[in-house]
Order: structure tokens, then C-alpha cells, then sequence
């Protein structure tokens, strides 16, 4: 009989490390993956180690800096020097299959874990000095420590998470302000507690309801107090969204600026609206039909570029693209549903994502949205932390200033009920009633 060989793929290990300087933007998508004691072989876990140190510092990944790195850690010889390196970007059929190759480094480090831990299992079988039921104690341990790669995290007692809980509420206790990202819209915050991380907040509505605008507004106020915000726009062109920034922030009527015929006076509220918003951490990305997935690894990069994330805007949820495809579209809008749920609590972000009513709510006596009124998908209720509607309780209203109620017909943890805001539209701006 041959010794079975340890389980590793050197191929593998070489063409996750390859496509990382061939795109180092797969560093996020892949550092999800991966941790340093995957690789098999030291030289390739050393120079990932080191691109992980780059990346910390935020300092580019190339084949320069990452000599350098490797030669300050005095890792550069044992690794093979610059040649190996080199010889890393000939291993890589494509970069665009980064994650498979990282899947397989993974795969491959947890059945070498399910090794090391039969190893153990049976040496304390064999030895009789040890009582049964110590052994049999440390053989658990041993092969939790073996499937916690692929499982997910282990149980936590509840003594630990009361202390967390104890921890952050007592934190919380020597605060005047209240735990998440507010919306700008007060009424809306205190009903809502804020925006809190992990949660996915729809709001949903009639086309020309204002869907997209209150998410403009809402993310224009989280970015001006300093919040990282990332706006996938599906529905318009990153010119359009930003035109309607322009206009949200400077007062100026949108179809001045969409034409621009303005006055000198309007020109300076242009320039220093321009001027002002230069500096406000709002990230806007106007793939068509983006499927959760791509969302998903835009959102990581961003998180690693900037330090924090702190709102994630979707519009709209029904232009998403599904990242499986599924037998029917209420199927995907689902699968979609539960693919933001993900982000949000795998990334610790508030999800805001706009999603489109059915024709339902218009063919009744009262207009007021309700919770079956979601198009295409129970699953948008049911994923939903909180589901907020835009209702016009006045549709003959005329003018540039509109009455709208903002309907919580959903809250998981907290109360619903009505708030009565008004929107400009020439500014496409949501405001509270004065």
C-alpha cells in the first residue's frame, strides 16, 4: 500500500497569489475566503501573510512592494526571491477565477484539519492512561476544531453574549445620541431607532412615488456627517443621480441644471454645491442589473479601502440581477431578498434598498400600501427588518411642495405607524413638515 499524500493543491496556492498581482482588487473577495494557515506550503502562506500586511497599510500590491515586504520580513530568499514571484503571474489561467481557487486552498486545508484531528483522536485512543472520559472530551474539541472552518462559527454560551449585550448597552447609557445612522428625517429616526447595522430596510412604493429620491436624501444626510455610503443605482445613470445631488443640495431647480440655463446667482450656489459635496464619502455605482454577488464584493473593497461602511443604498431591488438562476421570477426576487440579508449582516452594514409596489394597491378604494402590495415576492416581507412605504395621502395635491406620509407598516424590532414629511420635487428632496 502508498502513503496517501497530504491534501493540498500547490496549482491552487499559486493561482490565488498569481491573480492577486495580476487584480489585486480580488483581495477582497478572496481574504473572506482565506486565512494564512490554508497554504500548504510556507512560501506561498509567507507571501500571503505579506500582502495581507499591504493591505492593512493600504499600501498597493505589485511585484515591487511586494518584494519589499517580503525582503523587510527577511522572507524574500526563502521564498524564491523575485523569480518566484514573477513566476506566480504564469500560473494564473485568469484572475476572474480567484474565488475557485481560494475555495479549493480552503477545501483542501480543511480535510489536512479533519487529518490532524483523526491523528489526535486516535492517539488518545490508544493511549489507556488517559481516562475515557477525558479522551473522549479532547477528541470533541479536536474534531470541532476540524469542521469550525466549514460549519460556521460554534455555539456561544448565553453568559457571553449578556456580557456584550451588558457592555454596549451600558456604552450606549453614556451617549446622547441614539446607536446607528440617522436618516436626516427625525420622525422617521426616533420610530426607527436609526438605521442600525445588520439590518435591511425597504422602501418600497408606486413608480414616481419618490423611492429613489428619499434615498438620496437619506444618503446625502448619513455622507455629510461624515458617513461612508455606497449607492448602486440601477435604474439611472451615475450624471443623472449626481444631478439630482446637485440639486438636493444647492436648491436649484433639477431641470435648471439638467439644462443649464442658470442665472449667475444660481451658477454660485452650483459651484459651491459642487464644492461642498467634493468632499463627502458617497461612492456611486451604476452597473445595470448588478447581481447581489458583485454588490456584495464592491462593498467589501470599499469597506477595506475606506476603513468603515456605514450605509449600503440599493435602487431598485426588482433591477437586480439574480446571481443564480432560478425556475421563476418570484423565486429569484427571493433568492435576491435573502442575498441582502447576507451582505448586511456578513458586512455589519444597514442595507437600504428601494423596491417597487404591485398594481394591486392602485385598483383600491384606499390607496394606502400594505404588506402584500410587495411585487413579485413574499420574501422582500420576510427578509425585511423594517418595511417603510411612500403614501401621498392627497393625489389631486398640486405644487412643488407634496404632503407624503412615510408608512412603517414593518418593524422588526420596534414600532410601526405613520410619518408625515413633504417633498420638493424641483429639488427632489424629502423634508420635514414645518
Amino acid at each position: 500500500m502508498t502513503t496517501p499524500q497530504v491534501p493540498y493543491s500547490p496549482e491552487a496556492e499559486e493561482a490565488v497569489l498569481g491573480s492577486l498581482l495580476i487584480n489585486p482588487d480580488v483581495y477582497a473577495d478572496i481574504t473572506a475566503i482565506l486565512k494564512p494557515e490554508d497554504f500548504h506550503l510556507h512560501r506561498n502562506r509567507w507571501v500571503w501573510q505579506a500582502s495581507q500586511r499591504l493591505a492593512e497599510r493600504k499600501v498597493p500590491l505589485d511585484l515591487l512592494t511586494l518584494s519589499e515586504e517580503l525582503e523587510r520580513a527577511g522572507q524574500l530568499e526563502e521564498v524564491g526571491g523575485s523569480a518566484y514571484l514573477t513566476g506566480l503571474l504564469n500560473q494564473v489561467p485568469t484572475s476572474l477565477n480567484a474565488e475557485a481557487y481560494a475555495q479549493i486552498v480552503a477545501e483542501q486545508a480543511t480535510r489536512r484539519s479533519m487529518i490532524h484531528a483523526a491523528n489526535q483522536i486516535a492517539a488518545l485512543a490508544y493511549d489507556s492512561k488517559t481516562e475515557i472520559g477525558s479522551a473522549t472530551e479532547q477528541a470533541a474539541k479536536a474534531l470541532e476544531q476540524a469542521i469550525l472552518s466549514v460549519s460556521g462559527n460554534a455555539l456561544v454560551p448565553l453568559a457571553v453574549s449578556l456580557s456584550e449585550s451588558y457592555d454596549r448597552v451600558e456604552l450606549l447609557s453614556r451617549s446622547d445620541e441614539l446607536p446607528g445612522v440617522p436618516s436626516g428625517i427625525s420622525a422617521l429616526d426616533l420610530k426607527l431607532g436609526n438605521f442600525k447595522p445588520a439590518a435591511v430596510y425597504v422602501i418600497a412604493g408606486r413608480p414616481g412615488q419618490g423611492k429613489t429620491s428619499a434615498q438620496i436624501t437619506m444618503a446625502h444626510h448619513v455622507a455629510s456627517m461624515g458617513g461612508r455610503v455606497a449607492f448602486f443605482s440601477l435604474e439611472m445613470s451615475r450624471a443623472q443621480l449626481t444631478d439630482r445631488l446637485i440639486a438636493l443640495d444647492s436648491g436649484i431647480n433639477l431641470q435648471l441644471i439638467d439644462s443649464g440655463k442658470l442665472t449667475e446667482t444660481q451658477w454660485q450656489n452650483f459651484t459651491a454645491a459642487v464644492g461642498r459635496m467634493e468632499r463627502l464619502p458617497l461612492f456611486i455605482d451604476d452597473t445595470p442589473a448588478i447581481p447581489p454577488l458583485q454588490v456584495q464584493s464592491k462593498c467589501r473593497r470599499l469597506l477595506m479601502q475606506e476603513g468603515r461602511l456605514d450605509l449600503i443604498c440599493i435602487d431598485y431591488l426588482q433591477l437586480m440581477k439574480p446571481s443564480v438562476r432560478a425556475e421563476n421570477r418570484t423565486q429569484e426576487i427571493g433568492s435576491i431578498s435573502r442575498a441582502l440579508k447576507t451582505l448586511a449582516k456578513e458586512l455589519n452594514v444597514p442595507v437600504l434598498v428601494a423596491a417597487q409596489l404591485n398594481r394591486e394597491v392602485e385598483k383600491r378604494a384606499d390607496k394606502r400600501p400594505q404588506l402584500s402590495d410587495l411585487r413579485e415576492s413574499g420574501d422582500i416581507e420576510a427578509d425585511a427588518d423594517a418595511v417603510i412605504f411612500l403614501h401621498q395621502p392627497d393625489p389631486t395635491a398640486a405644487g412643488d411642495t407634496l404632503p407624503v406620509d412615510l408608512i412603517v407598516a414593518k418593524h422588526r424590532n420596534g414600532p410601526t405607524g405613520t410619518v408625515s414629511v413633504q417633498f420638493r420635487k424641483s429639488v427632489t428632496r424629502f423634508e420635514a413638515k414645518p
